[in-house]
C-alpha cells in the first residue's frame, strides 16, 4: 500500500494544448507515507492529511504563459496542475472570475495597489466552491463514483448539487439545520437529496465521515478530499495570470478550514517551479470571525495546535470549529510575515456594506469578514500602503441577505405624485447630510 505508485497520465488536451501532465502519488503531509490515488484522505501511519503530489519537471516541459492563455476560459487552462486523466474534465464555465483594480475602496482605506479577487460572480453557483467541486467530481467519475455528496456550511452543497446535476450524478447533500435561506433553496433547486442535520458543522461532517464509509459514496471534502482541495490553487493561478504574471506582495483571504489559504500558497509556488512567474516574498494574511475563530487564536498564542471551538456567528459560511487544515494556516502565515486576525459580526456586517458602497460587490458573510480584517489591518499598519494587495472575496451577498437586515437602508414610498416624490426627496437628502455630519464627527 505505501509503495510509490506512479501513473504517467497524457492525453491530449482541448483546444490543441500539451498533453496532460503527469500527477504521482498521494502523500502525506506529516510523515511522508505515499499512497495510490484512489479515495482515501488520511494517512494510515499517522492520520495525516494527504495531498497529490506531481512532476514539475514533466509540467516545465509542456506548459508555458501561451499555452495556458489559449485554453478555455475557465479553470480548465490550468488542467496540467490539477489531478484529472480524463480529456473531457466537468466544464461549467468555472473560473476567470474578475481580478478588480479597486479605487474607491482603496481610497477610503489608504490603500494605493488594491485589487479584489471577485468569485462572488464565479460559475455556476456564485462562490469559489464551484472551483473544488468541478475538480473532485471530475476525480469522482474518473475512480467510478456514481453518487456523490459533501458536509457543507452552504456554498459547498450549492456547487456539488449544480455540478453533480450538470455530470448525472446522484447527489447528497448534508447542512446543519439553521443555514440561510438562499442557501438552502440554492440547494434544493438541483434536486438533490438534502439532509438538514440538527447540530453544527463539525457535527455533520463527523456524520458525513460515517456515511461515507458505510456507504461508498464520492464525500468531495472526505474520501475526495486530496482531489478536491486541488481545485483551489486555480485562485493563485487567475491572480498571477491577471496580474501580467507577476505575484502579488500581499494576500487576504477567509479562514474556514484553512485549505483555500494553503491551496493558494500552493498555486503560487507551483507556477515558480516550473518558471511562469519569478519568485518572491508573498504575506499571507487570514480572516476569521470572533465567534469562531480557532485558528486566530493559535497564530496570536503562538500554538502548534488547534484547539476547537463552538462556532457562533453570522458568519456561517466560515464557521467550522475544528478546522483540517488551520495549523497549516497559521505556518504559512508565520513563516510569510503575514497575519491572521478576527472581527465580530458588526464589523463583517460593516465590512459588507463597505465593499458595496464602494466597489458595488454584494458579498455574503466570509467576505464582510475578510474586508473587515483587510480594514483592521490597514489601520495597526500591517498592510503597506504601497504593497500589491489582494483581497479574495469567496461568495455572492444574495445568499446571507438576513445579514444585513435591518443594517441597511429602507425603500422610501411614495404616491404617484410629483409633490410626494419631492417631500420624500428633501428628507431623504436631509437624513443623508445628518448621516454625514455623524460619519466627519
Amino acid at each position: 500500500m505505501h509503495k510509490k505508485i506512479q501513473i504517467m497520465t497524457q492525453v491530449i488536451a482541448k483546444h490543441n494544448q500539451s498533453p496532460i501532465t503527469t500527477f504521482n502519488n498521494l502523500k502525506c503531509k506529516e510523515c511522508g507515507a505515499e499512497y495510490e490515488l484512489q479515495a482515501i484522505h488520511v494517512c494510515e501511519l499517522c492520520f495525516g492529511p494527504l495531498e497529490v503530489t506531481y512532476d514539475y519537471s514533466g509540467l516545465c516541459s509542456q506548459v508555458t504563459r501561451e499555452s495556458i492563455a489559449s485554453g478555455p476560459n475557465s479553470i480548465w487552462r490550468y488542467r496540467q496542475f490539477l489531478p484529472v486523466a480524463s480529456d473531457h474534465p466537468i466544464d461549467v464555465g468555472t473560473g476567470m472570475t474578475p481580478l478588480v483594480f479597486s479605487q474607491r475602496l482603496a481610497r477610503r482605506l489608504g490603500l494605493k495597489n488594491l485589487y479584489i479577487k471577485n468569485d462572488a460572480v464565479n460559475m455556476p453557483t456564485l462562490s469559489f466552491k464551484d472551483r473544488v467541486v468541478s475538480v473532485a467530481l471530475t476525480r469522482a467519475r474518473e475512480l467510478g463514483f456514481t453518487t456523490v455528496s459533501c458536509a457543507s456550511t452552504g456554498n459547498l452543497a450549492n456547487s456539488t448539487a449544480a455540478i453533480a446535476a450538470h455530470a448525472g450524478l446522484d447527489c447528497y447533500v448534508f447542512i446543519p439545520a439553521d443555514l440561510e435561506a438562499g442557501k438552502v433553496i440554492g440547494s434544493l433547486i438541483y434536486s438533490p437529496t438534502l439532509m438538514a442535520v440538527e447540530g453544527n458543522y463539525d457535527q455533520v461532517n463527523r456524520l458525513c465521515s460515517e456515511i461515507a464509509n458505510t456507504y461508498g459514496w464520492g464525500f468531495v471534502n472526505i474520501n475526495l478530499r486530496p482531489y478536491y482541495s486541488e481545485g483551489s490553487k486555480t485562485l493563485g493561478f487567475e491572480v498571477a495570470e491577471q496580474l501580467g504574471w507577476k505575484l502579488p506582495d500581499h494576500i487576504v483571504a477567509p479562514l474556514a478550514s484553512g485549505s483555500l489559504f494553503t491551496k493558494i500558497y500552493k498555486g503560487f509556488h507551483e507556477f515558480v517551479k516550473v518558471g511562469l512567474v519569478e519568485d518572491k516574498a508573498v504575506r499571507f494574511s487570514g480572516a476569521q470571525a470572533e465567534g469562531c475563530s480557532p485558528i486566530a487564536q493559535a497564530f496570536k498564542r503562538g500554538m502548534d495546535f488547534i484547539q476547537p471551538v463552538k462556532p457562533k456567528t453570522i458568519a456561517k459560511s466560515i464557521a467550522i470549529g475544528n478546522p483540517a487544515d488551520g495549523i497549516y494556516a497559521t505556518e504559512i502565515a508565520r513563516k510569510t510575515g503575514g497575519n491572521i486576525e478576527s472581527v465580530t459580526d458588526q464589523e463583517i456586517i460593516e465590512g459588507m456594506k463597505l465593499l458595496a458602497e464602494t466597489e458595488g460587490i454584494f458579498t455574503e458573510t466570509a467576505g464582510g469578514t475578510t474586508i473587515a480584517v483587510l480594514k483592521k489591518l490597514v489601520e495597526s499598519g500591517k498592510i503597506d500602503s504601497e504593497e500589491t494587495t489582494v483581497v479574495y472575496i469567496t461568495g455572492n451577498g444574495l445568499k446571507t441577505q438576513e445579514a444585513v437586515q435591518g443594517y441597511i437602508g429602507e425603500a422610501l414610498t411614495i404616491e404617484a405624485k410629483l409633490d410626494s416624490f419631492e417631500r420624500k426627496l428633501e428628507r431623504s437628502r436631509t437624513l443623508g447630510r445628518l448621516e454625514w455630519q455623524q460619519v466627519l464627527v
